[in-house]
């Protein structure tokens, strides 16, 4: 595939209502409620900015998850099919140095495997 064959990927404008508990689920198993809360917060008050896909990834020290995901599948499916799909809310947990995806690391592997270099909107504190 050359870069002028590469797909579009449509993003919402904002990230989706149901991100934001799902957000809160996974930091409330890294800090504590309070932390995890303010976090959320932050996030919703957050400004949509981009970053590469690859550098996400980078940043974060996660694997990439494969196509037999279930979730990586789905999104992937509603990537080829131009569906809208919902940024990424990020992390910084500055204390380690790396990235926390707090919501969308199945959309972030999706986009990945279409384009690395895919520019995807975020929310980040």
């Amino acid at each position: 595939m050359t870069k002028k064959d590469k797909l579009t990927i449509h993003w919402l404008n904002k990230p989706q209502e149901h991100d934001y508990p799902a957000a809160a689920s996974y930091l409330s198993l890294i800090y504590d409620e309070k932390t995890s809360n303010d976090l959320v917060a932050k996030l919703k008050k957050a400004t949509l900015v981009e970053f590469k896909a690859k550098d996400i990834f980078r940043a974060s020290n996660l694997s990439l998850l494969g196509v037999s995901n279930l979730h990586v599948r789905r999104d992937t499916k509603k990537i080829k099919s131009g569906e809208l799909i919902s940024p990424l809310l990020l992390v910084r947990d500055q204390s380690n140095g790396k990235l926390n995806i707090a919501d969308g690391y199945h959309r972030l592997c999706a986009v990945y495997r279409v384009d690395e270099d895919a520019l995807i909107p975020c929310k980040i504190v």
